[in-house]
């Protein structure tokens, strides 16, 4: 998902940084690579480099770096997520904070570290991905909806706070998507979703990125502290 919005600024000439970190069974790297490629086959500047948001050392200093490279920054997507599913009861300490560092706190790092840039130039576009999940968790989801269901809290204080920057910020909360990881899940959980769906089927990442870029684009500029569910209406039953 994220590198179909990292593609669909790029369709819109904006020049694009990303981080990314390396994941079990997953040569992240190499896909990085491949998206730094597609990237500047449409022709914009492009940054990337390793950097775990739950660093906030680390989250400054890429910052700071995408700042001397590309200038800016103008916008800022959060779209690093994880999950470790397991009933509550049965959950680690490991797993609850590993999944909340992530999700929240990494997003809470990335906003702490742009928001000087987006003050004092006086404009700025914050996305942060939610999920379905934060308002209709499945049963073994507990961590994650929860970490979700805070950065929809976490968008809305933001909105308030920079707001008088000129500085919108807005969530997307995708349902079902159809990236690797959907492909792990067993078939009837995807025709489930499929049902439940009342466009009756999973959304394609462009789906999800087409909603984000016109977030950060001027037709939107009257909207902040918003939360757009990219669903399929799976989320009116």
């Amino acid at each position: 998902m994220g590198c179909a919005i990292a593609i669909e600024f790029a369709r819109r000439g904006v020049n694009v940084a990303f981080n990314y970190i390396e994941l079990p069974h997953r040569d992240v790297t190499a896909q990085a690579l491949l998206t730094e490629t597609t990237l500047h086959g449409l022709g914009v500047e492009v940054f990337s480099s390793y950097c775990d948001v739950r660093n906030r050392d680390a989250v400054e200093r890429f910052v700071a770096t995408v700042h001397a490279e590309l200038g800016g920054p103008h916008y800022l997507v959060n779209n690093a997520g994880i999950h470790h599913d397991g009933a509550l009861w049965r959950l680690s300490e490991e797993a609850w904070q590993t999944v909340v560092d992530t999700n929240l706190t990494g997003t809470f790092n990335c906003v702490r570290a742009t928001a000087p840039y987006f003050r004092e130039q006086r404009y700025g576009k914050i996305v942060n991905i939610a999920s379905h999940q934060a308002t209709h968790p499945g049963f073994g989801l507990s961590n994650y909806a929860a970490s979700k269901a805070a950065v929809i809290g976490f968008t809305k204080a933001s909105a308030v706070e920079l707001g008088a920057y000129n500085v919108n910020v807005n969530a997307v909360a995708p349902g079902f998507v159809r990236t690797e990881l959907i492909g792990t899940l067993p078939p009837e959980v995807l025709a489930d979703a499929e049902h439940e769906s009342v466009l009756g089927r999973i959304a394609e990442p462009e789906d999800v990125a087409l909603v984000v870029t016109f977030l950060c684009s001027d037709d939107a500029r009257h909207i902040t502290g918003q939360v757009i569910f990219v669903d399929g209406g799976f989320t009116l039953h």
